[in-house]
């Protein structure tokens, strides 16, 4: 892996026979899972608007597809899942639709020692929690990501899910929270993060889907996109990272870094704040 933006720069300090931190940004070797947390940590206090840092990770095929085959792993390599999984370390909460659920199999988020240390100092639970946004609360309740789970895992539902499927979460042992938005009873993006605030959920990880995602980003709380382009062309009819209504404006982002592995380009941009 080598850092291609910003560009790596040697400092005057620097003699020739030393390595120097730029150079080590530019030389294509593997990166430690420290080095890679600096790199995607949060901002220090983590808190956007919304009163909390919502950033995505997501994966995209060269001609534009989020998944394939139903799937984002046939799209995804060895150094995007070692990037997913410092996402999660450094997150306190990992948000994800229903239907991305149901589709990847999800499981609890683990603790990992990498982290530990790092976590404890940020007042952070041993692993993040799963938050599965769901107006129906269509899941299965027996899954690991409900009977295994290290931290509770959370499920974001609306005014319209059944009174029976709010006890079976219950039972189940998921925190159930409430983000609805007025009587249609669907689950309200902006509200979901406030929520999760609320909880001391302030450094917030979103993996999709491409429906959530989009929601997201119309009620503009997305402070931060992870896109990984995969050099790998579908074809076909998948969904875009984002699938949802059209944005009255287009939001502008800034390029933050870009990493590169294998053909694959890790870019993470920032939210502008007009």
């Amino acid at each position: 892996m080598r850092r291609l933006f910003p560009v790596p720069v040697r400092t005057s300090a620097d003699s020739p026979s030393e390595t120097s931190t730029g150079d080590r940004a530019a030389e294509d070797r593997e990166w430690g899972l420290d080095e890679l947390a600096d790199a995607y940590a949060y901002p220090e206090p983590p808190h956007g608007p919304s009163g909390a840092f919502l950033r995505a990770n997501m994966v995209s095929s060269l001609d534009g597809a989020a998944h394939h085959d139903g799937r984002s792993k046939p799209l995804s390599s060895d150094a995007d899942m070692r990037i997913f999984g410092v996402l999660r370390g450094l997150a306190d909460a990992v948000v994800v639709g229903a239907e991305t659920v149901r589709l990847e199999g999800y499981r609890p988020a683990r603790a990992r020692e990498a982290f530990a240390e790092r976590r404890a100092a940020l007042g952070q639970a041993p692993a993040p929690a799963i938050a599965v946004v769901s107006a129906s609360l269509d899941l299965d309740f027996s899954t690991p990501l409900f009977t295994e789970p290290l931290v509770p895992t959370i499920v974001i539902t609306g005014a319209a899910a059944a009174a029976e499927r709010i006890e079976r979460a219950r039972a189940a042992g998921a925190e159930v929270v409430f983000a609805a938005a007025g009587p249609s009873g669907r689950v309200d993006a902006a509200a979901v993060v406030t929520a999760l605030a609320e909880f001391g959920h302030t450094r917030l990880l979103t993996e999709g889907g491409p429906t959530l995602l989009a929601q997201f980003a119309a009620a503009g709380v997305l402070d931060e996109l992870c896109l990984a382009v995969a050099p790998l062309v579908t074809a076909g009819d998948a969904k875009r990272i984002m699938d949802g209504v059209e944005l009255g404006e287009p939001e502008q982002f800034t390029l933050d870094s870009v990493l590169e592995e294998a053909g694959f380009l890790f870019t993470r941009y920032r939210r502008i704040y007009q």
